[in-house]
């Protein structure tokens, strides 16, 4: 049998074609809340592994300091006095002129797109929003968010 041959009538009615631009917006509109999630989740990544790298920083600068490699004041407990310091870096006492540098660079919060970071001494009270000022023993996000698991970015 041969096909019937072509018709005016032959193609997509209004109606065809109102129903598929509908599911595809459908389909559409369901994938936006997944694609903000992933955002989400991909900037929450980069946080914690930002804080991570300033927190080993720290901890290094510490156990330097610990070991004599450096002069540090006498109230410092150890501590870095600010963060920059860890990417200036300090004069190692054995070697003259020779700087230690732990970070290479002050990340940018992903949560804030600064590079201010909330930083607690070990002065500070424990919830605290304020810096003493005198030395770094942690760090934590300025921003104020809600992060997936409902805990506050400022709190990790």
């Amino acid at each position: 049998m041969d096909s019937p041959p072509f018709t005016p009538q032959a193609g997509l009615t209004l109606v065809e074609l109102i129903i598929c631009v509908a599911i595809v917006a459908l389909l559409a509109s369901a994938a936006i809340p997944i694609a903000r999630f992933q955002v989400k989740r991909t900037k929450e990544r980069e946080l914690h592994r930002d804080l991570w790298e300033m927190r080993d920083a720290i901890d290094h600068y510490k156990d330097a300091a610990d070991k004599g490699a450096f002069q540090i004041k006498a109230d410092s407990l150890g501590y870095p006095p600010d963060l920059q310091t860890l990417v200036d870096g300090v004069e190692v006492t054995a070697a003259q002129g020779k700087k230690v540098k732990f970070l290479r660079r002050i990340p940018i919060d992903p949560m804030t797109g600064t590079t201010d970071w909330g930083m607690r001494s070990n002065q500070d009270d424990t919830d605290s929003d304020s810096f003493g000022g005198q030395n770094v023993f942690d760090v934590h996000s300025k921003s104020t968010g809600t992060a997936l698991d409902g805990t506050k970015y400022s709190t990790w």
